[in-house]
């Protein structure tokens, strides 16, 4: 199966925002939107916002074992693995297994996020 698909919409504007759903775990610092999804292979497109003010530095750092891209679409968000701020436009495709986070942003933040959950490495024998 393919991952699914959408005619032309904008999920950033106001009539849109009941759209976003709240992430389990960070339900007052940060939403989720599905974009696409493969429900076979688990692949899917979404987008992350945190909100002015999120810090996710309780839940500490993060890492999964399959690859990742993501794209800062609006804000700024810090990420404390690498002691830098990621401004609008920066981009990152993540090896498996790369740490990342914890995060914080002051202004708030959109993130593009396309993740493969389906192209785990093999456990090293």
């Amino acid at each position: 199966m393919a991952k699914s698909t959408i005619t032309y919409w904008n999920p950033l504007v106001l009539q849109n925002q009941g759209k976003w759903q709240p992430i389990p775990g960070l339900e007052s610092i940060a939403e989720q939107l599905t974009l696409s999804i493969d429900t076979e292979t688990g692949e899917y497109t979404r987008l992350t916002r945190f909100l002015a003010g999120a810090d996710t530095t309780p839940m500490g750092d993060k890492s999964h074992p399959y690859p990742e891209e993501i794209l800062i679409m609006s804000g700024r968000l810090y990420d404390a693995a690498f002691d830098m701020w990621l401004e609008t436009g920066h981009y990152a495709s993540r090896p498996p297994g790369e740490v990342h986070g914890p995060f914080k942003t002051d202004i708030g933040c959109v993130v593009l996020e396309i993740s493969f959950p389906n192209r785990v490495d093999e456990p090293m024998s």
